[in-house]
C-alpha cells in the first residue's frame, strides 16, 4: 500500500517512517482494496508527555476512514491509530459484504 507520511515542524526519522510502512502494510490482510493512505506526523506544544500526535487518513473505494490519536511516542500513538483503523475496516467490510448468516437455517424451517 501506498503511505505517504508528512512530519510537520520536524524531520522524521528513517526508522520511524519504516515502522509506519510496516504497520499501515499490515492493514491490507483485512481489506485488500485499499487505495492509500496519508499520515500526518505532529508536535503539540504543550507541558504533557503525550504531545506526539499520529493523524492516519486511509483511501478506500468510496469512502475514507480516519484515525487520530495522541500518545508519548509516535510508535504507540501509530499503533493505536492502526488498531483504529483495523477495526473500522472490519466495519465497512462487514457493511459492503454481509453475511448471509442463517441462510440454511431459513430454509429449512420454510420447508416445514
Amino acid at each position: 500500500m501506498k503511505i505517504r507520511v508528512q512530519s510537520i515542524h520536524f524531520t522524521a526519522d528513517i526508522k520511524l517512517l519504516d515502522f509506519i510502512q510496516k504497520k499501515a502494510n499490515k492493514l491490507d490482510q483485512f481489506y485488500d482494496q485499499t487505495i492509500g493512505g496519508d499520515v500526518y506526523l505532529r508536535l503539540e506544544k504543550t507541558e504533557d508527555e503525550a504531545n506526539k500526535i499520529v493523524e492516519i487518513k486511509l483511501m478506500i473505494p468510496g469512502n475514507d476512514l480516519f484515525a487520530k490519536e495522541q500518545c508519548k511516542s509516535f510508535e504507540e500513538a501509530t499503533d493505536k491509530a492502526i488498531e483504529s483503523l483495523r477495526r473500522q475496516l472490519e466495519r465497512h467490510k462487514e457493511k459492503v459484504h454481509p453475511r448471509s448468516g442463517n441462510h440454511k437455517e431459513a430454509s429449512l424451517s420454510d420447508e416445514l
